[in-house]
């Protein structure tokens, strides 16, 4: 049975690009009256006080890194849920031991994320369904935005880019992003190819001029309230 409510649950999302953040605002923006965007960070932390924050994974650590514990203990984030693709359960298990709220998987619909949110909100540790890391589930996604989206890129491909832009080696994205080396380096492939370029080099200048550096804005209430931290 629901918890009745006498205000929206006031989330902030977290990560550190804002095309991602943006997207996750806009997939719950038809709900305002069950969830209101607090604030919204790329590359900044979270400074008001919120009933959840949503940590998105993509080209961030993941929970078997330090960032996710400094969310949590952060001020004021409330209960803290993970927001991924990577739905390992050794990923899973970890998030919840430090102390995550939920772990939930990219696939659920705008309508599922808030039903779901309401219900981690109301006390419940909720987890998405355990499969196999889906490492190509994101291509016919539409629930978000993300850097090179309009240029065909898929999620992952994207994902993978946003980590080699940043310096990290094949070895060291499959360990961020919790993928095989083979799997990262057919991501590469398949994004160079839509991107025209054939270098590693040519990728990351390809990748700066196409919004691929982290940002340092913060949001307010409402898509569009940008300002630089």
């Amino acid at each position: 049975m629901s918890i009745s409510r006498t205000r929206p649950i006031a989330v902030a999302l977290a990560n550190d690009y804002e095309l991602v953040v943006l997207g996750l605002a806009h997939l719950l923006a038809p709900y305002p009256d069950r969830v209101r965007m607090v604030e919204m960070v790329a590359g900044v932390p979270v400074t008001s006080d919120v009933d959840l924050t949503l940590y998105d994974t993509f080209a961030q650590p993941q929970v078997d890194a330090d960032d996710i514990e400094r969310v949590i203990a952060g001020d004021g984030a409330g209960r803290v849920v993970v927001f991924t693709w990577n739905l390992q359960p050794e990923l899973i298990e970890m998030a919840i031991k430090k102390g995550a709220s939920g772990y939930l998987s990219k696939s659920l619909s705008g309508t599922e994320l808030v039903e779901t949110l309401e219900r981690i909100h109301d006390g419940e540790v909720v987890v998405s369904e355990l499969h196999e890391a889906a490492e190509t589930a994101t291509d016919d996604w539409n629930g978000g935005l993300w850097p090179g989206q309009s240029d065909g890129l898929t999620v992952r491909e994207s994902e993978v880019v946003a980590l080699i832009t940043l310096g990290l080696s094949n070895k060291e994205i499959a360990s961020r992003a919790y993928l095989s080396i083979n799997s990262v380096k057919s991501y590469i492939r398949s994004a160079y190819r839509k991107m025209g370029v054939t270098t590693r080099s040519q990728a990351v200048l390809w990748a700066v001029h196409h919004g691929f550096l982290p940002d340092s804005v913060r949001y307010g209430g409402e898509p569009g309230t940008e300002s630089t931290a």
